[in-house]
């Protein structure tokens, strides 16, 4: 039997939150409802769903608030917003903020579970492309994974994980610190910068059995790994 899926969603309007979770849990989903956004965040802590469904306008704490709080800490979670509004500008910030699909008021079961599969669907093939060669190592993205050969696992924090991430993206070309420093620490003040220089020396150690590689300070711009 499959495995069944873990849904956080959040409504703050009671019957449409129990009609869908309902629902939901008919067609063997295990379903966490909020109905605000405090709880919401709360329930994401506690029960690690998979996927994220929610609505924008909540009381306590609205969708897009609380997705740009979740996005900090997990940039791999899809979300589908739920919402009565359709104005483009709303469409917009939603993608732009994480969400990964936006379904209006009223929709049917149908529609939202085939979403739902296809994104779980498109984040099983992207982790899959997100096991990186790196000298005689591998980074395993997903897992926050860093192994030397036949070596038993480093587990990664989740900055030193997404900086790594960037790092081999950008390999043998300078990675911009400002960009990375917006990204991970949400600004690029002194105080963010001494602490990204922290976790660039974590990284430094943890490669450091394959002298091949090098993370270098490129003075004013930024970062560069070589290989």
């Amino acid at each position: 039997m499959d495995k069944k899926i873990n849904i956080l969603l959040a409504e703050d309007e009671p019957a449409l939150g129990q009609i869908v979770q309902e629902s939901l849990e008919t067609r063997d989903f295990i379903v966490h409802l909020a109905t605000d956004g405090e709880k919401a965040l709360q329930l994401y802590h506690e029960q690690n769903p998979e996927v994220l469904v929610l609505d924008v306008m909540m009381p306590k704490k609205d969708g897009f608030t609380l997705a740009k709080e979740i996005r900090k800490e997990n940039d791999t979670i899809p979300i589908i917003f739920l919402t009565a509004k359709s104005q483009t500008s709303d469409v917009v910030e939603g993608f732009t903020i994480g969400g990964n699909d936006y379904l209006k008021k009223p929709f049917s079961m149908e529609e939202l579970i085939v979403r739902i599969h296809n994104l779980l669907q498109r984040k099983k093939l992207q982790q899959k492309s997100e096991i990186m060669p790196l000298g005689n190592y591998t980074f395993d993205f997903p897992k926050q994974a860093l192994t030397y050969k036949n070596d038993a696992p480093q587990q990664l924090t989740h900055r030193e994980a997404h900086l790594l991430f960037h790092l081999i993206k950008n390999k043998n070309q300078v990675l911009d610190r400002s960009l990375v420093l917006n990204k991970l620490w949400n600004n690029d003040d002194f105080f963010a910068a001494r602490s990204m220089d922290v976790y660039i020396s974590k990284l430094r150690k943890k490669l450091a059995k394959d002298p091949s590689l090098q993370i270098i300070n490129v003075r004013g711009y930024g970062y560069k790994l070589t290989d």
